[in-house]
């Protein structure tokens, strides 16, 4: 019996270790389910209930993450657009990009699309081969907006002719709150608001030299904020850019949550994709040594207000520190501003390229190992973040929430930095120890992401629901607004 006794209780231990075991590889591998296997796909989980309707005015995450029908449009719409400037080759800023990405897309859908924009000073107005793309230009106002009198009277002629419009939007304030307080089929899309900029006030004023005078922008911007809230009711519907900017309209502006609606920027997937070919031959253009193992990528405008400042100071105190990074890397820079003349002062190790059009920035895109974004700017949903990802690479961003909270969700796709040289340094120089072999990887990842959410198809379509949806449509059988 004694025996049984020490048999029963060294099999009752052993069933007790094995158990402990188990439950600690089960643990195990929900930690590394957690931790190492790509995060992208269970950074949003929307839960789905197949017999239950989405009620779209009211869904609370990017509507990105929904799978619109790709067939073609159950109505085709008359869609008016105010947008303060049209973009012309590639001088453009992001709102003026996501005008243009979007409402080609939409009219190459076979919408009826009408712009409400600025007549150009010095250039010629570009062309376009779609028969339902129609441009209504007016003169600018001396500070280079829309004139608002004048824009209404071209929009009021057009919403007599033919049919009324379907639905208006603007492009920011590009259609003055005044005159859409009345129009219930209205959308606007915000890329900036003051409340978020005050992020970048406090960036600003830390990062200002002692000699400089403070700029008292926070005080300005708070004033700022104030009128925003009042007069943001006036549109019947809001479009934020990015997942922080919707929670600020619902938190901090007030605005009823049906009416806010979240739609991330997209870039033309046929465009920005990976191609080694094109990337091996736009380095052979320019000259980029094959010595060189890591190349960095910048573009934009090169302004202080995008970081440019703080990316040149980081770099020049790598390059005098450490003989690696100076003999090993190289940063090709896209676009023109004052900080393009500084960073040649960097010698053979910045090439700086000016302003490129889309099809050369996709050539740039894949002739980089890492892009960079070094903004100071805590608002919208920087292009070139998403261009560099739908092209397969990593990126380097500000922490700042727009970014955080929409794209560099983890670190599988890229590194985040405070606003500090010191910050953006160690983000460096991890890029550098990491080497090519790890930021492939994370470039894979990146465009995985890119691809479910920020291409052009997945913002038009979420764009061109949200207009069946509010559109004006008495005899309207089906409701777009449920999905």
């Amino acid at each position: 019996m004694a025996k049984d006794h020490v048999f029963l209780s060294s099999f009752r231990c052993f069933c007790f270790i094995i158990a402990l075991l188990s439950a600690f590889s089960f643990v195990s591998f929900l930690f590394w389910f957690q931790y190492s296997v790509p995060c992208y796909s269970m950074s949003r989980v929307i839960p789905q209930n197949q017999n239950q309707p989405i009620d779209l005015l009211s869904f609370p995450s990017a509507w990105n993450h929904l799978s619109f029908p790709q067939g073609p449009p159950p109505k085709l719409l008359k869609i008016a657009l105010f947008v303060k400037k049209w973009p012309d080759r590639s001088h453009a800023g992001g709102l003026e990009r996501h005008a243009l990405t979007l409402h080609l897309a939409l009219a190459k859908r076979g919408h009826e699309l009408h712009v409400f924009t600025t007549s150009p000073p010095n250039s010629s107005f570009p062309r376009y081969s779609i028969s339902n793309l129609y441009f209504h230009l007016s003169k600018p106002t001396a500070a280079g907006y829309l004139d608002q009198a004048l824009v209404w009277k071209l929009f009021q002629t057009q919403n007599l002719t033919g049919r009324p419009f379907d639905v208006v939007h603007t492009e920011s304030v590009g259609l003055w709150h005044g005159r859409s307080r009345n129009l219930t089929n209205l959308a606007v899309s915000w890329h900036g608001i003051a409340y978020e900029t005050i992020h970048t006030d406090i960036i600003q004023e830390i990062l200002r030299n002692p000699e400089e005078q403070p700029a008292y922008a926070l005080t300005e911007r708070v004033a700022k904020v104030v009128e925003e809230v009042k007069f943001f009711p006036s549109y019947a519907h809001h479009v934020a850019t990015s997942d922080h900017a919707g929670d600020v309209l619902k938190r901090i502006y007030m605005i009823p949550e049906e009416r806010v609606h979240v739609i991330l920027n997209g870039v033309d997937e046929e465009i920005f994709k990976p191609d080694a070919s094109k990337g091996q031959e736009f380095k052979q253009k320019f000259g980029v040594s094959e010595s060189r193992s890591l190349v960095l990528g910048m573009a934009g405008r090169l302004v202080k207000d995008k970081g440019h400042p703080l990316m040149f100071e980081a770099l020049k105190q790598m390059h005098m520190e450490n003989d690696k990074f100076r003999e090993s890397t190289v940063i090709l820079v896209a676009g023109d501003g004052p900080w393009g003349s500084r960073y040649r002062e960097l010698g053979s190790n910045a090439l700086v390229l000016g302003p490129l059009d889309q099809a050369q920035l996709a050539r740039f895109y894949n002739a980089i190992d890492i892009f960079v974004n070094p903004t100071l700017r805590a608002q919208g949903l920087d292009h070139t973040l998403l261009e560099a990802m739908l092209s397969g690479k990593p990126v380097i961003a500000t922490r700042v929430a727009s970014i955080t909270g929409s794209v560099v969700v983890s670190e599988e796709m890229g590194y985040v930095f405070s606003p500090t040289v010191e910050s953006l340094k160690n983000a460096l120089y991890r890029v550098l120890e990491h080497g090519r072999g790890v930021l492939e990887k994370k470039g894979q990842v990146a465009r995985h992401k890119g691809l479910q959410l920020f291409t052009a198809t997945k913002m038009a379509a979420a764009y061109e629901r949200l207009f069946l949806c509010i559109s004006k449509d008495e005899n309207r059988k089906e409701d777009y607004c449920q999905f």
